[in-house]
Order: structure tokens, then C-alpha cells, then sequence
């Protein structure tokens, strides 16, 4: 990502900060309509999973300027979600959630460019996960022996 990337993701994520909640609300709302099959694998708490969503956001957007920083983070999320039964194709509809409720959450400033930037951190986030579940897959009990 190139620094004005950075900074568009950066201060258009700054002004969710008062609808977060809102925001996790609608992107799990949109996901289950999208894909009904996919609320089977979240078994707990959804406001808890709302709250671990929008930490990791945080935590990715904080971390863009230095992606070699979170990719370990991204790297154990992707194992996990492997474990938990994610697919390849479910990152597809995890971007399509994500972008639909940046939209409805920004409105009008949820411009062509920034938009495209969320895309090259999405990009940078499923790429980095997706990796690490191919590799858990391959070698589920690599860390056990």
C-alpha cells in the first residue's frame, strides 16, 4: 500500500469510530445474508464477536504503515480461522460484507479512492490469512511436534 492508501483507510476508518458498533452490526447482518451458512460457525457470543471484530480492525488499520508488524497477528488469526472451518471463498464474502457496510457507514465519503484502498488492505489481510491457512491445512499438528 502507498502512503496516501494508508492514510485514506487510516482517516476514513477514524470517522467509524462513533458507530463502530453500528458498523460490526451491520457487517455481520450483511455476511449472514450473503451467506446463511456462515452464522453456523460463530457458536458464541455475537456481540463479544462484533467487539473482536472491530479490535482487529483497529489493529490492522493501526498497523499499515508497517505491514511486517501485523502479518504475525494475521498469520495466527488465519491458522485459527482455518481450524474453525473458513474457506477460501469465505474471505469473498467477508469483502463484500466489509465493503457494503463501509459504504452504508461512510455514505458519500466512501469515495472511488478510498474504496480502493480498503481494497489493497483487504488484499493485504485475506492474502496474509489465506496463506496461513493453506500452511495449517497442509500441517495441522506441525506446532505440536
Amino acid at each position: 500500500m502507498n502512503p496516501q492508501q494508508i492514510q485514506l483507510v487510516q482517516s476514513s476508518f477514524a470517522r467509524l469510530a462513533p458507530v463502530q458498533e453500528e458498523l460490526a452490526a451491520l457487517f455481520y447482518a450483511r455476511l449472514f445474508e450473503l451467506d446463511p451458512g456462515l452464522r453456523a460457525m460463530f457458536t458464541g457470543d455475537l456481540a463479544a464477536q462484533r467487539t473482536k471484530l472491530m479490535a482487529a480492525l483497529r489493529a490492522v488499520v493501526a498497523g499499515l504503515a508497517r505491514p511486517d508488524a501485523i502479518k504475525p497477528a494475521l498469520w495466527e488469526l488465519g491458522r485459527r480461522h482455518a481450524r474453525y472451518g473458513v474457506e477460501v471463498e469465505h474471505y469473498v464474502t467477508v469483502g463484500e460484507a466489509l465493503f457494503w457496510s463501509l459504504e452504508q457507514a461512510l455514505g458519500d465519503t466512501f469515495t472511488l479512492d478510498t474504496r480502493r484502498a480498503w481494497a489493497a488492505a483487504f488484499s493485504l489481510v485475506a492474502w496474509t490469512m489465506i496463506a496461513a491457512a493453506e500452511a495449517e491445512l497442509a500441517e495441522p499438528d506441525a506446532e505440536a511436534a
